[in-house]
């Protein structure tokens, strides 16, 4: 095969995840809380970050999670633990887009230098016209059950 015949799937391929990572957003950090000095390093915390469904208007979400200090926290090497918490609420009118997919990832980011991440997955519950936010965490090799779970009711949105 030669490379004319395989550069348009490559291409189709980077524009497809161009098109998933431009649906994420990015995360501003609220703060972190030092939960464990560190002698050597920075101190073992919990930061809290904030960010807006990226296709629900309306929806905000606050997730903290633990980070890893000491020398590999420092050096960007650690490995966090899948320790997180996560609440989402309405902060404005929500505007639900015409075609909302039974099932959408809205934030991720990574924990480790490779091969792990916490990532929010919205599901949408028709029937109690409800958006659930599920936090997850994720691993290449051997999973981990750890999540966090938060609902925000389709409600209208009052300013009183």
């Amino acid at each position: 095969m030669n490379r004319s015949q395989w550069q348009p799937h490559g291409l189709a391929a980077i524009g497809g995840a161009l098109a998933f990572f431009s649906t994420l957003v990015v995360a501003e950090q609220v703060a972190c809380v030092t939960t464990e000095w560190k002698l050597v390093g920075a101190n073992h915390r919990v930061c809290v970050e904030s960010f807006r469904d990226p296709n629900v208007s309306g929806v905000t979400c606050h997730v903290s999670q633990a980070r890893t200090g000491g020398v590999k926290g420092s050096l960007g090497v650690a490995q966090d633990p899948s320790q997180f918490s996560l609440s989402c609420r309405q902060t404005g009118p929500i505007t639900l887009p015409a075609k909302l997919p039974k099932d959408a990832t809205v934030f991720s980011e990574g924990t480790s230098l490779l091969f792990k991440e916490t990532r929010v997955v919205r599901i949408w519950d028709e029937a109690n016209r409800t958006l659930v936010y599920l936090a997850i965490s994720r691993k290449l090799i051997n999973g981990a059950p750890a999540n966090s779970l938060s609902t925000v009711p389709v409600m209208p949105w009052s300013e009183n």
